[in-house]
């Protein structure tokens, strides 16, 4: 398994699923003793009803429901607007608010909200993104080590370590440890770091698209009454306006901006305005929640044989969608009329809002091409519930009410029974390689213990630390599961490292859950490379980094969290 992820020839779900296989089949035709070949089997796929994945998949709904409700938004307008007053505060505030968010959700979920406002400040001015990105992927990485939910690994070591016979222990058990290593940590990440990247932003990609969009006052909007001369201080900077009327606002005007759809939506929100005319946009949400469907925005391309060439933006498309904006082919560049007065021409790409089934069924009657790619739009009233639902759930198992297994799984019922979470849309929020990697670990670990394995290592790795102080084991221990999370992955090392770790803790008397955490926080620290983590490939390309850039930063820093973390278990356990 582990030299099937380190080639990386095949996906990590194939690996894993192999893995299952190999198990079950080779303790059914070689049975170990006391076993017979069916309990082979039994021990083989019995990670798929375990504990740990079936809260990981809760946690993962958790998450969904944060991202799909637009929860985090008004953190990340903040972020935004503290990166245009200072660019180094901005990146302090970044990495102090991408390490705590990922104490509580998931690390992808963290990077996936931060990585387009970090790409979209550096084409504006603010920190090239490749000055930025593994930043705050380290960030995120060390937060995500501070609770036992903060990612995956962290439960799949807990609950190998809890089967072994360790005492279960809370959400927060030992977040000070982490949180004193962020603070050593934090002045490489927010000083050090970016000087040690090269500034890739010429490569870093194009510039986002850009459309003409014509907002409008509906009723109750604050804007009413008031001139533009009043609001324009208020607008994002990047966005454009081309035409605003004369005087003050009433429910007939219309703003028109050229914007990317984001910045669209932002002003938007700023102004109280919507993107296209009210009515119509209350007939698509109202069949929209007929359907019990969630509204997404696409961008899609006018073919040449598309009938709406010549026909105006300002309408409903005859398959229920809205389009609100386009962006011109550039023939007829940024110089034409008014958006409510355009017309469509061939090439121009439009922004759509519908229903997947009414984008698709537009696709087709309106002769349009989709894009790859698609955004649902956040539900934002149901923001604060979905938030309420996951403070919920980790204040319950932070004080030791319930297990998380219960209260990650009761979340994730309120999220689907309120709505937070279309129930049909669960795969979305589900990872098939995260379940299939995990239930691989867990069979894995069982098999390295009930074999003796684990035994059998943890005593010649006992006769080489003996020597050593406890520092220098946990460092030890530490640094055997780092190479291996760098190199195949974090799931791999937690299945290997652990029962190795509770029996080598035997073998030189020392207490169990310091060693066991020497574990986790090593299956964490995969900064040096990038196939160490699925966050650190999705950098890759945004920053156009090279493998030498992630060990250049990453290992420098590796060592100092190892240094760091050993001496702080030391001190808390009175080793």
């Amino acid at each position: 398994m582990f030299t099937a992820f380190a080639r990386g020839r095949m996906a990590a779900e194939i690996v894993s699923l192999l893995t299952i296989c190999v198990i079950a089949l080779g303790l059914y035709a070689f049975p170990m003793p006391g076993m017979s070949p069916k309990d082979g089997l039994s021990l083989a796929f019995e990670g798929f009803g375990h504990h740990a994945l079936i809260t990981i998949c809760a946690l993962m709904v958790l998450g969904r429901g944060l991202v799909v409700t637009g929860a985090l938004d008004p953190a990340t307008r903040t972020l935004t607007r503290v990166w245009r007053i200072n660019r180094h505060l901005g990146l302090l505030v970044t990495l102090l608010l991408a390490l705590f968010a990922s104490m509580l959700i998931n690390d992808t979920p963290v990077l996936v909200l931060l990585l387009p406002i970090l790409v979209q400040l550096s084409h504006s001015g603010g920190m090239a993104a490749s000055k930025t990105l593994i930043p705050v992927n380290a960030a995120i990485l060390i937060g995500g080590m501070a609770t036992t939910i903060g990612t995956s690994t962290n439960l799949l070591v807990i609950s190998i370590a809890n089967d072994l016979g360790m005492q279960p222990i809370g959400v927060f058990h030992y977040t000070s440890v982490v949180l004193a290593a962020a603070l050593v940590a934090l002045p490489y990440l927010w000083l050090a770091m970016p000087r040690l990247l090269p500034d890739n932003s010429p490569a870093a990609g194009h510039a986002p698209r850009r459309f003409e969009a014509a907002l409008r006052f509906a009723p109750g909007s604050s804007s009413l009454g008031r001139t533009f001369a009043e609001i324009a201080a208020n607008l994002p900077p990047e966005v454009t306006v081309s035409s605003f009327p004369q005087g003050a606002f009433t429910a007939q005007s219309v703003l028109a901006i050229i914007a990317t759809p984001e910045q669209i939506a932002e002003t938007a929100r700023i102004i109280q305005a919507e993107v296209a005319v009210p009515d119509r946009l209350a007939e698509l949400r109202a069949a929209a929640s007929r359907a019990g469907e969630d509204i997404a925005v696409a961008e899609m391309v006018v073919a040449p044989d598309s009938r709406l060439i010549g026909h105006g933006v300002d309408g409903m498309g005859s398959s229920g969608v809205v389009i609100f904006g386009r962006d011109p082919v550039p023939a007829r560049g940024l110089a034409a009329p008014a958006p409510q007065r355009a017309t469509f021409g061939e090439g121009d790409v439009l922004l759509v809002m519908g229903t997947d089934d009414s984008l698709a069924q537009s696709a087709r009657d309106d002769g349009l091409l989709r894009l790859v790619g698609g955004k649902d739009l956040p539900r934002t009233a149901k923001a604060p519930l979905a938030l309420a639902i996951m403070l919920g759930a980790v204040g319950l198992a932070s004080v030791g009410l319930v297990p998380i297994a219960i209260s990650a799984l009761a979340g994730a019922a309120l999220m689907f029974v309120t709505g937070c979470v279309k129930f049909e849309r669960v795969g979305r929020a589900l990872s098939a390689q995260v379940i299939v990697l995990v239930a691989a670990s867990l069979a894995l670990g069982k098999l390295v213990l009930v074999s003796g394995a684990a035994l059998w290592l943890g005593q010649v790795l006992a006769m080489g630390l003996q020597f050593l102080p406890a520092a220098g084991v946990l460092a030890a221990i530490m640094i055997f599961v780092t190479v291996l999370t760098n190199f195949a992955s974090n799931a791999t090392a937690a299945a290997v490292g652990t029962p190795i770790a509770f029996t080598l803790a035997q073998q030189l008397g020392l207490p169990v859950e310091p060693m066991v955490l020497a574990v986790l926080f090593g299956c964490n620290l995969c900064y040096a490379t990038p196939v160490a983590y699925q966050t650190n490939m999705m950098i890759l390309a945004e920053g156009n980094y090279v493998f030498r850039d992630y060990v250049r930063t990453g290992v420098p820093l590796v060592l100092l969290m190892i240094a760091t973390l050993s001496t702080l278990l030391v001190w808390r356990y009175g080793l």
